[in-house]
């Protein structure tokens, strides 16, 4: 497969899932933020987001409060935060269209019509859909984009590359939001007893699709150190940084060539590591110092992916 046609497949499924993971954070913030909390609650609710998205700096240069009308219209129509909704949906239409002959009609036409519909939603803000039901469309319409490849698409390196770009930015994805919760628990919090902030919590696993699959693994109360091995070590839980890195491994496996020898190596590492590790071992040496190594080395695959298989260009 040429590269530049592996690139296109390769971020088209990056920014899909992007504007998936956005939408499911930013559906968590406003739900919490429905709740009664003080004003400083509030921006601390909504400020924590940018820096999971790590475009606090850009969002500061632009706004000089946070406040939920600016962070959702910043991140979700802003045309000039690279990370907003519109700009993934318009990304993921355009490497679409740059490899329209590669995809399958169906696929093709159900991400030409999101951006298409995205489009006219920017122009009415959100006053044509609630805040609530445009997440639900973002959702939906990544889950249809998802859907459609993987029932239309021939099972080739094509659908490999898709899959690769999909798990490796919902790997980096689970790991911001761990990250970003763990640090924020005051000192000392005993993490293998039940949580005592109950809705943050569930908000956490819900915004990662979770709260349910949780009831079903542990049948009883959210503990800190359980959402961390339900949401880090366990391959059957879709979202979990042990089944992306599963799917990253096995796709890469599957398209290497005399490139990616250490490519394959450090992702096969970091699969081997998920799959036989123990969440209590990693909490004992600093689980935030674990999801910064983990993120760093997951952006260092992404890097080594486009070194060996893609075009690389700065994105």
């Amino acid at each position: 497969m040429l590269s530049r046609t592996a690139d296109h497949l390769y971020w088209m499924a990056r920014y899909m899932e992007r504007a998936e993971n956005l939408a499911r954070m930013l559906d968590s913030s406003y739900r919490m933020s429905l709740l009664p909390q003080t004003v400083a609650q509030t921006e601390a609710n909504w400020g924590r987001l940018l820096v999971i998205m790590g475009i606090e700096a850009i969002y500061r240069a632009r706004h000089e409060h946070i406040t939920q009308d600016a962070v959702l219209d910043f991140m979700i129509f802003d045309t000039e935060n690279p990370s907003s909704i519109l700009n993934c949906l318009r990304a993921t239409r355009e490497n679409a269209h740059a490899v329209r002959g590669t995809l399958t009609s169906e696929l093709w036409e159900t991400n030409n019509a999101t951006w298409l519909r995205m489009r006219e939603f920017a122009r009415s803000g959100l006053r044509e859909r609630g805040t609530g039901e445009l997440f639900e469309w973002v959702k939906y319409r990544s889950h249809l984009s998802r859907g459609v490849t993987i029932g239309t698409m021939l099972q080739d390196d094509a659908l490999r590359f898709i899959r690769m770009g999909t798990y490796l930015e919902r790997a980096d994805n689970t790991a911001r939001i761990l990250d970003t919760k763990f640090r924020s628990l005051p000192a000392g919090t005993a993490l293998a007893e039940p949580a005592t902030d109950y809705y943050p919590w569930s908000a956490l696993l819900n915004s990662v699709s979770a709260f349910e699959v949780y009831r079903k693994v542990y049948r009883d109360l959210i503990t800190p150190l359980r959402v961390a091995e339900l949401l880090v070590l366990r391959a059957d839980m879709p979202r979990s940084l042990s089944r992306c890195m599963k799917e990253v491994y096995a796709n890469l496996q599957a398209v290497a060539n005399r490139r990616s020898g250490e490519t394959e190596r450090r992702a096969g590492e970091l699969e081997a590591e998920l799959r036989f590790g123990r969440i209590e071992e990693i909490v004992e040496h600093d689980l935030n110092a674990w999801l910064a190594g983990f993120l760093d080395r997951t952006l260092d695959l992404g890097n080594r992916i486009a070194d060996d298989f893609l075009v690389p260009v700065a994105r």
